[in-house]
């Protein structure tokens, strides 16, 4: 897949998870990947992407900077959201949060193999319990 056909593919993937369609994970993610640095299967993105959607339903990634290189793709996202669940320990308080979140993938055969997230969980707390 070229370099600005990768940039479409992933973009793409964000509308699918803003559009709340996680049927579609099989269009992005590979059976087998590693999440973090922890290998498992792609039932298990799911998984976590449902937990997310369940206790924060607006969730919203907003990319900001996208970059391509071969096979990777690296991405500065802002999400935003307002827990309506408990979320990462915090009861919901009606408060909302943006964080900046760091992703870094790697992708085979037209599908990620590799995703790793990375952002300032202190600061969600922050702003939840502030």
């Amino acid at each position: 897949m070229s370099e600005s056909n990768l940039n479409d593919w992933y973009l793409q993937y964000v509308a699918a998870l803003d559009g709340r369609e996680l049927d579609k994970m099989d269009q992005f993610v590979a059976d087998d990947v590693v999440l973090n640095g922890t290998p498992g299967r792609r039932d298990d993105v799911v998984a976590d992407m449902r937990s997310i959607l369940d206790a924060v339903p607006n969730m919203h990634w907003e990319v900001d900077e996208l970059l391509v290189d071969r096979d990777r793709i690296a991405v500065r996202a802002v999400n935003t959201g307002t827990p309506e669940k408990e979320w990462l320990g915090v009861a919901p308080t009606g408060k909302s949060f943006k964080i900046i979140e760091y992703a870094i993938y790697r992708v085979r055969d037209g599908r990620f193999v590799e995703m790793t997230n990375l952002h300032d969980s202190d600061d969600v707390l922050r702003q939840l319990t502030a």
